[in-house]
């Protein structure tokens, strides 16, 4: 089809919505290393995982074999509400960086929640509910993740407590409201409510928490009191397996004009919008039947890929869950106070952290200063005001399309809108007054994290 032929915003039909889930491990060479028993040291069975997980996750999670898993017809029919997500060409953008390069972007922002976390959490609140249970518990960092999964409780008539990182809570208190209006208790962590919270209180006077710190308290509600299971925003397999409708249906509505993306971009905290972008395009990768260029971009602040550690590790600060194969800056590392909260996460998906591991796709890390720069620059030409999370694929697609200027070459972009940002306009009114700042840890940051991470045979990093 020619190029000036290609509309704007590219919808697919409702009945093209996907109906079955991509699994990218069944393709996967290598797959993930197993969770680990932090006692046994021994892979963590389903009988072990029940306690935490509804049992339909749990087999979701442990799936390394079926390349497609259907999508239950009432999951498909609450993704009726606000799927197909546009994919838009930024012909804005291209414009004003007046580069060769083509740009598109998948935009997960045009529901309530706000980002796309609501894909995976109206998945994991329809298996608790068709388990028979009263309530779920989960963490949330800048408040996608919780506002999505109080939605969804709501919609099933499940409970829902969330605990927020407190730096998040006090930066976002829209957003904690929303939470609040859809029925959630939201509860600042690291708190005094939990034995986890407290430990972590008493040994981090002052914290200002991490993703770690409040997966801890609540994994230890949800194991304490019946009726209760714990659900995950990101990181684990099942999360990435629901986040796959993004990736399916951005490459449905590019395959309809005949456009193959050159570079796939995606920010990465703890991988969930990322997995979910890339898992289509990978898999092609992965059968041989296609190559690209996938980028995942992550903060300076808290660098997991490119300055981390391929090991094994806890996947929250307390260290009550399983050990988990990843990349990872150490359980105890608490990142600094910057304001993309949903990538202040110390470690990064097993199944992401392996294909990275075997060179399937790259890394790259940025200053929030720079990030926000894009941002606006983005806002400006192409009418949406992004989230600080997605604005870090904005930096890095803005980078890639000027390197396209400065060589002549025609390459086609393809970047994660993971959601907007109008509850992070504290962070928008720090950097307009020029009182933002970047930080960037040190070697000797990172070693005290390093340090923490569990020693045994084979372990060693």
């Amino acid at each position: 089809m020619a190029e000036n032929k290609i509309p704007y915003k590219i919808y697919l039909d409702e009945s093209e919505i996907p109906t079955k889930w991509y699994n990218v491990r069944a393709d996967m060479k290598n797959k993930p290393a197993p969770l680990l028993n932090p006692g046994t040291l021994k892979p963590m069975t389903a009988e072990e995982l029940s306690p935490v997980f509804c049992d339909e996750l749990v087999a979701q999670e442990l799936n390394d074999t079926d390349p497609y898993i259907d999508i239950p017809e009432e999951i498909q029919n609450f993704y009726k509400m606000y799927r197909p997500s546009p994919l838009i060409r930024a012909y804005f953008l291209e414009k004003a960086l007046d580069t060769p390069a083509k740009i598109y972007y998948k935009f997960e922002g045009n529901n309530t929640s706000g980002s796309h976390k609501l894909n995976s959490a109206i998945a994991q609140a329809y298996y608790a509910k068709k388990q028979g249970l009263k309530g779920v518990t989960t963490e949330t960092g800048a408040g996608q993740w919780g506002t999505a999964l109080s939605m969804a409780c709501s919609y099933f008539d499940l409970d829902c407590k969330v605990y927020m990182v407190k730096v998040s809570y006090e930066q976002k208190p829209f957003r904690r409201e929303v939470m609040r209006t859809y029925g959630a208790s939201v509860t600042p962590s690291p708190s005094t409510n939990t034995e986890v919270g407290r430990k972590i209180l008493q040994a981090h006077p002052g914290t200002t928490g991490s993703l770690g710190c409040a997966i801890s308290e609540a994994v230890e509600v949800a194991t304490s009191t019946e009726g209760y299971r714990y659900v995950l925003g990101s990181v684990l397999n099942q999360v990435l397996l629901h986040q796959s409708v993004i990736g399916l249906e951005a490459k449905a509505a590019l395959d309809k004009y005949g456009v193959k993306p050159d570079i796939i971009i995606g920010c990465a905290g703890g991988g969930s919008n990322l997995g979910g972008l890339i898992s289509p395009f990978m898999g092609e990768k992965l059968r041989g039947e296609a190559d690209y260029r996938i980028i995942a971009v992550e903060p300076a602040s808290c660098p997991s890929f490119t300055r981390g550690k391929f090991a094994y590790d806890f996947c929250d600060t307390g260290m009550v869950c399983p050990l988990a194969k990843m990349y990872t800056l150490g359980s105890g590392f608490i990142p600094s106070a910057n304001h993309a909260g949903g990538l202040r996460y110390h470690g990064m998906s097993s199944t992401l952290s392996q294909l990275y591991h075997d060179g399937l796709m790259e890394a790259t890390s940025v200053e929030q200063t720079s990030v926000f720069a894009a941002a606006e620059q983005f806002a400006r030409v192409e009418g949406i005001l992004p989230a600080p999370e997605s604005s870090h694929a904005i930096r890095v697609a803005i980078d890639e399309a000027l390197k396209c200027k400065e060589t002549g070459e025609e390459k086609t972009i393809l970047f994660g809108l993971t959601g907007t940002g109008y509850f992070d306009m504290v962070a928008y009114e720090k950097y307009n007054d020029g009182v933002m700042t970047d930080y960037i840890p040190t070697d000797a940051d990172l070693e005290k994290g390093f340090a923490g991470l569990p020693k045994f045979p084979g372990n060693e990093v």
